[in-house]
């Protein structure tokens, strides 16, 4: 529990900065003189460094420790947040929010690892539950805590309420986390990182472009995203050749990860794409505040509070799969209501449609994190946690790109609410058709409690199962 918390505060303060900064474009734009697409550069950039970092982490955690590695995260993500606090133009200003993300891609990855090797296999459904309440709350929270900074405030404390979280954290980490008195001199894979970190950057650069442009047609995105892809094609092909690869590759012959991972990469396409809908509806149709969205979209992170802790215990104890189903069936039921939204729809069927997603997105997210590391051994972990949050980060923007451009289609030629209203309806029959689809892959997880292999320098030792 006390190794939980260290990774929880981390993860609150690297997921937050993905969604918080989104409610502060137009007063980057009014602060630094600046245009849309130069304030976009403020998360563009810190996506990037996400997606460029991440991929070290399963290298970096064998060559200088989890602890180690955590630490120096956490102490470059303030250090960022401190510097973005002191921006003066928006140039600066990027480029401290990639020295945040280089920072933070790091924190979600080898926070993982730490805890999913103190939890053990016979608790890896709980530990992964805490985890899951900063990465399921961060896109609904996000939008709040920004709007109320820079409403109360001013911009800067967006960056500057990490500084004393971070410090906190970095304290409380240095005294909890245990050392490893032994660590491994893996080879660097210098060839897969210059295919897997710039396609990885390249390709959701790409992407983005997408929602700028309002199609995935249009030259810069089919060059850029194009790019991007092959080069990650051309690292798959080396890292199946490679002796060390940056990323072993060679996990997805385990069943249960592969399930998992596509079961994630539909989930997250379709949760964070409709995650960017209901802000967008209710501030553009219905003319509600930033503050007063974030208090609307309460009801879901209050919905996945409830059944998180449960769904954890429950996928120790019983596997993830029938949770899973059930947790889609019940994010399909809630966010199909959506598909019939109006310009004057009743705040409290939607409050109660949010209510029932969120209580599908608690038995849902993390049993699926659970069922894709639960299943390895030690040594693989750092390679599986990896994986899954380049999964996340790939599928996250596919979802948020697909879903932007649906809509900005659909809104073209939108005269008066009701127009934008059934826009909107038009683009929700897409998410949730996306989350349905979930099913399929979900059917096949497991329905037993899960069971892993640890080691000991590459000997199998038995579980003891509590």
């Amino acid at each position: 529990m006390k190794i939980a918390v260290v990774v929880v505060l981390g993860a609150i303060m690297a997921i937050l900065d993905t969604t918080v900064v989104s409610v502060a474009q137009n007063t980057f734009q009014e602060e630094f003189n600046t245009n849309q697409a130069g304030a976009a550069w403020t998360i563009t950039g810190y996506t990037l460094a996400l997606a460029a970092v991440i991929p070290l982490s399963s290298w970096a955690a064998a060559r200088f420790g989890t602890r180690n590695v955590y630490l120096t995260s956490l102490v470059l993500f303030v250090l960022g947040s401190a510097l973005c606090a002191l921006a003066w133009d928006i140039t600066s200003l990027t480029v401290f929010r990639v020295l945040q993300g280089l920072g933070g891609g790091m924190l979600m990855p080898i926070g993982m690892m730490i805890l999913t090797k103190a939890a053990g296999p016979a608790r890896v459904g709980s530990v992964m539950a805490m985890l899951g309440i900063p990465m399921l709350l961060g896109p609904i929270m996000g939008p709040i805590i920004g709007g109320a900074l820079i409403e109360y405030a001013s911009w800067h404390w967006i960056f500057l309420i990490n500084v004393p979280i971070g410090i906190a954290a970095f304290f409380y980490a240095f005294a909890i986390l245990p050392g490893q008195s032994e660590r491994a001199r893996p080879s660097f894979d210098f060839i897969g990182l210059l295919l897997l970190s710039p396609g990885l950057a390249l390709f959701l650069y790409g992407i983005s472009l997408s929602t700028e442009h309002g199609s995935f047609t249009d030259t810069p995105v089919l060059v850029t995203a194009g790019i991007g892809l092959l080069l990650m094609i051309g690292f798959v092909f080396h890292a199946t050749r490679a002796t060390n690869p940056l990323l072993d590759l060679s996990l997805f012959k385990n069943r249960k990860l592969t399930m998992a991972v596509t079961t994630m990469t539909f989930f997250m396409i379709a949760f964070l794409g409709a995650a960017l809908l209901f802000p967008q509806y209710y501030i553009g149709v219905r003319g509600e505040s930033t503050l007063m969205t974030g208090l609307l979209l309460a009801p879901q992170g209050l919905g996945a509070m409830l059944t998180m802790p449960m769904s954890g215990k429950l996928t120790d104890k019983q596997g993830p799969g029938k949770l899973v189903m059930i947790g889609i069936v019940l994010i399909t039921l809630g966010m199909g209501a959506f598909i019939y939204v109006g310009p004057d729809t009743s705040f409290w069927l939607l409050s109660i449609a949010l209510f029932v997603q969120g209580l599908g997105m608690g038995m849902t997210m993390m049993p699926i994190m659970s069922a894709a590391l639960g299943t390895l051994s030690d040594s693989q972990v750092p390679d599986g946690s990896t994986l899954m949050n380049v999964v996340q980060q790939a599928a996250g923007s596919v979802g948020t790109a697909i879903t932007s451009v649906i809509l900005v289609n659909n809104l073209k030629g939108a005269e008066n609410l009701s127009d934008m209203a059934d826009g909107f309806g038009a683009t929700f029959v897409v998410t949730t058709l996306l989350i349905a689809l979930c099913f399929i892959p979900a059917f096949f997880l497991p329905r037993k409690a899960v069971a892993r292999v640890l080691e000991t320098n590459d000997k199998p030792v038995p579980v003891m199962m509590h």
